[in-house]
């Protein structure tokens, strides 16, 4: 049997005095699709290091056979030294490489090549690095992160590139439906040791699951032993006045063999903090327009978004889905049309740039903004424990921000975001850095939230397990709103966000012989107070919110309790009264509107 292109065996690292790699392994194969996955932390970027040559292990040994050409796309790309990205990307061609295939793959990712590498966004950076690895077209594939900072046009084109690609892959990604599509073996890097699973990556979840059910079975087993043999020896070797060297010997083993058992990573727990029950409409905008520099990003867009909804934004990068959230949330004003926020809507929301985040801040002083408790769900919880249910250890507490990886600044976002008393989120990117355990979780979480829920995001999985409705961007301004998720929109538009949607056809089958027309029936119109109602109610709306504003801007004074209750008293029944006829006048407007639309649909 011929020896694979490229063999790691044994190979262990210790960094920062904590192994981090004890028993790793991994072989590649001609034509392997492998997927290297694991929990952020679990060192897979290191491992795909010393598989590309660039990282020394301390133990182990790394086989590569002569001849074998590997490519490495790292996360963090260097252009140092480079003028322009044209020549980045021709300097890691050889002698005999294609020099036109480095102008195609810019091309085919959008750039020109005489991009400053200096100048360029998250999404630029990566798309260079992939086309400096990609051009060569080597025997080996070491790609980590791949997708990181791409849009969906982008990632499908880079899936149909792989595909075609002539040598071995190995792929890391918390992108799910990547690995699905284009892995044919998962190899899992778990507490520092690796397992290989002969199938892709839409099997692995399964797979991992029943082994660690079965490493529970074992150490349950093995405690039971223990309990046992510890009854021995408080009650056994008295009764009998003479020790048993050997059980003792054997029971030191047992304790042993329990310490060094290798248990899971601790789980996340994610808890959202719920404001109060929002009106049925959240949001309703009508004939929204928004154009920058004269290029459309909005036109004439009229879009309902009710409670209990989870509206997905899609569309490429550029098309202005960021905009459209700045407009949807009163953000951001509008050239043309308006955009009413419901009653009682409390939003929290999560920046894609990590905008928030002060690299000066330590992580305790973040989620709390100087104090040591946080306030989840109506119970305090000591800031400490609530960082431990995201995966953030306790001494972690007073560590800058600046010196976190990606993965855990993503999580201390969420952290935040989900601390706020809300019934309203808006995410804009959360799957960016967050491992596939943490995205379940995430998943979970947003099908249980009772509240309402709007997404941007390139993770077609996700989507599809989340969104109940989709907004495209279709080019020049235009939106268009599918139900379902990804999946549901790609089969209804007939193409992905990748491509423009394709025209209808027009019918071309014989006409049937038209047949005499009955009478259409009489439709219902709106009677005088209805027609009334609508007409009134947007202004009756405002007045509420009026007097609600009111009413919170004189409760908001500390001390009116203790200076004037009968005050304090008229003000609360006041907010508590406005606030109720304010859902109901909003939840009558609805009603009747779609009763309009209905009429004249």
């Amino acid at each position: 049997m011929a020896p694979p292109l490229l063999h790691l065996q044994n190979v262990s690292l210790t960094l920062g005095g904590a192994p981090l790699l004890s028993d790793a392994e991994l072989a590649v194969e001609p034509g392997d699709r492998l997927c290297l996955v694991g929990r952020n932390g679990s060192g897979k970027s290191t491992l795909l290091k010393i598989a590309a040559g660039a990282l020394e292990a301390d133990g182990g040994t790394r086989f590569l056979q002569p001849g074998v050409s590997i490519r490495y796309l790292p996360q963090e790309p260097d252009f140092s030294g480079f003028g322009d990205i044209l020549s980045y990307v021709e300097a890691g061609l050889g002698s005999t490489d294609d020099r036109h295939r480095a102008r195609y793959l810019l091309e085919r990712l959008g750039m020109t090549g005489a991009e400053d590498p200096g100048r360029l966004s998250g999404g630029e950076s990566r798309r260079a690095a992939l086309a400096r690895t990609l051009a060569p077209d080597p025997d080996i594939l070491l790609l980590d992160e791949p997708t990181n900072h791409l849009d969906l046009p982008a990632i499908e084109w880079l899936e149909d590139e792989l595909r075609q690609a002539r040598g071995a892959l190995v792929l890391v990604s918390h992108d799910r439906r990547f690995l699905q599509n284009l892995s044919r073996a998962t190899v899992w890097l778990d507490r520092g040791a690796t397992r290989r699973l002969d199938r892709g990556f839409g099997e692995f979840e399964a797979w991992r699951d029943k082994l660690l059910e079965e490493e529970e079975a074992a150490a349950h087993k093995l405690g039971r032993k223990i309990a046992a043999e510890e009854h021995w020896v408080r009650y056994g070797v008295s009764g009998r006045r003479k020790r048993n060297m050997r059980r003792m010997g054997e029971l030191a083993e047992l304790r042993r063999r329990k310490r060094e058992a290798r248990r899971p990573d601790g789980e996340a727990k994610l808890v959202v903090s719920e404001a109060q029950t929002s009106g049925r409409l959240v949001i309703d905008a009508e004939s929204l327009s928004k154009s920058f520099d004269g290029r459309p990003i909005v036109r004439e867009l009229s879009l309902r978004v009710l409670r209990g909804d989870r509206l997905g934004l899609v569309g490429a990068n550029g098309a202005g889905k960021t905009t459209l959230i700045n407009l949807l949330t009163g953000a951001l004003s509008p050239d043309s049309g308006r955009v009413r926020l419901g009653a009682n809507v409390a939003m929290a929301t999560l920046d894609q740039n990590r905008a928030a985040l002060d690299p000066n801040d330590t992580l305790a002083r973040f989620l709390t903004g100087g104090g040591d408790w946080v306030e989840i769900a109506g119970q305090r919880k000591h800031v400490v424990g609530y960082m431990q249910d995201f995966l953030f250890k306790p001494e972690q507490a007073r560590t800058p921000v600046s010196r976190l990886s990606g993965g855990e600044r993503a999580r201390l976002m969420l952290a935040r975001a989900l601390a706020l008393p809300s019934n309203f989120l808006v995410l804009d990117e959360p799957t960016n850095d967050l491992d596939l355990e943490t995205l379940d979780l995430v998943e979970d979480l947003l099908a249980d939230y009772p509240g309402t829920v709007l997404v941007v995001s390139h993770d077609r999985d996700f989507l599809d397990r989340v969104a109940t409705s989709v907004l495209v961007a279709e080019g020049g301004g235009n939106w268009i709103e599918y139900a379902g998720g990804y999946s549901d929109m790609v089969a209804q538009r007939g193409a992905g966000v990748g491509a423009r949607a394709p025209e209808p056809q027009a019918d071309v089958r014989p006409k049937a012989e038209p047949k005499q027309r009955s009478e259409p029936k009489q439709k219902r119109k709106l009677s005088f107070n209805e027609q009334r109602a609508l007409e009134t109610l947007p202004a009756e709306m405002d007045r509420l919110r009026a007097v609600r504003d009111r009413a919170q801007a004189i409760l908001a004074d500390p001390d009116l309790f203790a200076r004037d209750p009968k005050r304090f008293e008229q003000a609360s029944a006041a907010l508590s009264g406005a606030e109720a006829d304010l859902v109901a006048a909003e939840d009558r407007w609805l009603e009747l509107e779609m009763l309009r639309e209905e009429m004249q649909g």
